[in-house]
C-alpha cells in the first residue's frame, strides 16, 4: 500500500503494513534539501520541492505546509521581515493597543500572498505526489494566532484583562480559519492541522472558556468537507487533554513534555489516535538508536497502538541523518513487534 493508503487505514483503525511516519520537518527540509529558509517560507515550489524530497529520503508517509506561524499574523497585519536563513523575525504586531481589534476582519485567503501560497503548495503536491502522500494543510489555532497578532504576554494579560475583547478577537480569527480551511481541503488537503501551541499555558478553565468550542468548531468544518483533522499544542497538555479529545480531532500531537496517555485511552473515538512523543532534541537528535527504540515503544504501548510515528513536535535542523532514517526504521520494526499496525 502507498503512504496515503496507509495512513488513511490506520487512523481508520485498519491493519497496516507499517506505522505511519509523520514527523514535522521544518527547519530540517530546508537544510537537507539546500534551501534557503526564507525560500522554504515564501516560495511554494521550494518548500514543496523540499517536503517531498525528505519524504522520499526517510520513508515519511505525509507531506505539510508548515514553515512559521505568521501567514494568517501577516494577513491580519502583523510586520514581519524574513532574513535570509532565519527564522521570519516581528517588527511589529497588528493589535498593539486593545482598542486596534475594532478594527479586525475576517480575512479572505484569496486577498493575501501567504494565504494564496499555501494554497498553491496544496495544489502542488496534489499534481507531485499523484496521490502517494497524505498532504497536511494548516491553520494557526485561534489562541496561537491572536498570540500572533498580539504578542503572546501582552495577550495572556488580556485573557484576565478585556476578556470580551479577546472573544470578539478570536471570534474574527476563528472565521477566518474557516474561510481559510475550504480552499485547502478544494486543493487537495487531506487532512488540516491546527496549531494552537500556546494553550498548554493557560489553565484548563481557560482553554474551556476560549479555545475549545471554537477548536471545535474547526475540526467540525473540516470534517464536514471530507478531510481528517489534526491538533498540534506544544508542551504538557495533561490537564486539556481530555477536552481536546472532546473536540473531536483525528489525530493529536503529543509532546515529550505531557504525561502518560493511557489514562485517557477510554475517552478515544473509533478513528481518534495520537501522534508522538519523542523528544525531537534529546532522543531523536542526540539519542543513541537504542534510546529511540526505546522511545518509540514506550509510547506506542502507552497508546495501545494508537499512534501515529512522530517526533513531540518540530525535528531538529540539526538532527543527523543517520539518526532520522533509524527513526524511520521503526515504523517497520514497530509492525513487526505487534503483528500488524491496527490502531
Amino acid at each position: 500500500m502507498n503512504s496515503l493508503e496507509r495512513s488513511i487505514r490506520f487512523i481508520e483503525g485498519k491493519a497496516t503494513d507499517r506505522i505511519p511516519f509523520h514527523p514535522i520537518l521544518i527547519r530540517f527540509a530546508a537544510r537537507h534539501a539546500g534551501v534557503l529558509y526564507r525560500d522554504f517560507c515564501l516560495s511554494p515550489v521550494h518548500k514543496c520541492m523540499a517536503n517531498i524530497r525528505c519524504a522520499s529520503d526517510y520513508m515519511s508517509d505525509w507531506v505539510n505546509t508548515m514553515s512559521d506561524p505568521w501567514a494568517e499574523a501577516e494577513a491580519f497585519g502583523t510586520l514581519l521581515t524574513y532574513p535570509e536563513d532565519d527564522l521570519p523575525r516581528v517588527e511589529r504586531h497588528a493589535i498593539e493597543e486593545i482598542s486596534d481589534i475594532e478594527s479586525m476582519k475576517v480575512l479572505d485567503p484569496g486577498e493575501h500572498r501567504r494565504m494564496r501560497a499555501r494554497i498553491e503548495e496544496i495544489e502542488i503536491y496534489g499534481r507531485e505526489t499523484a496521490g502517494r502522500l497524505l498532504v497536511c494543510g494548516w491553520v494557526e489555532g485561534p489562541l496561537a494566532a491572536y498570540c500572533d497578532i498580539r504578542d503572546i504576554n501582552m495577550a495572556m494579560t488580556d485573557l484576565y484583562e478585556y476578556p470580551d475583547k479577546v472573544h470578539k478577537a478570536l471570534d474574527i480569527i476563528t472565521a477566518s480559519a474557516i474561510a481559510f480551511i475550504t480552499p485547502q481541503v478544494k486543493a487537495g488537503a487531506h487532512c488540516i492541522g491546527i496549531g494552537d501551541s500556546v494553550c498548554s499555558l493557560i489553565s484548563p478553565e481557560l482553554y474551556r472558556e476560549f479555545c475549545f468550542e471554537r477548536e471545535k468548531m474547526l475540526v467540525d468544518h473540516i470534517h464536514s468537507l471530507g478531510a481528517y483533522a489534526k491538533i498540534h499544542i506544544c508542551g504538557n497538555i495533561s490537564a486539556i487533554l481530555p477536552d481536546v479529545i472532546r473536540t473531536g480531532t483525528d489525530i493529536i500531537d503529543i509532546d515529550h513534555r505531557t504525561g502518560p496517555v493511557s489514562g485517557v485511552l477510554h475517552l478515544l473515538g473509533s478513528g481518534q489516535l495520537f501522534s508522538g512523543k519523542s523528544d525531537p532534541v534529546t532522543v531523536v537528535q542526540d539519542g543513541s538508536n537504542e534510546i529511540i527504540r526505546r522511545s518509540c515503544r514506550d509510547f506506542y504501548r502507552e497508546a495501545g497502538g494508537r499512534a501515529v510515528l512522530s517526533a513531540g513536535c518540530e525535528v531538529t535542523p540539526e538532527t543527523p541523518v543517520e539518526n532520522l532514517m533509524f527513526f524511520s526504521s521503526m515504523a517497520d520494526e514497530l509492525v513487526r513487534e505487534t503483528g500488524g499496525g491496527s490502531a
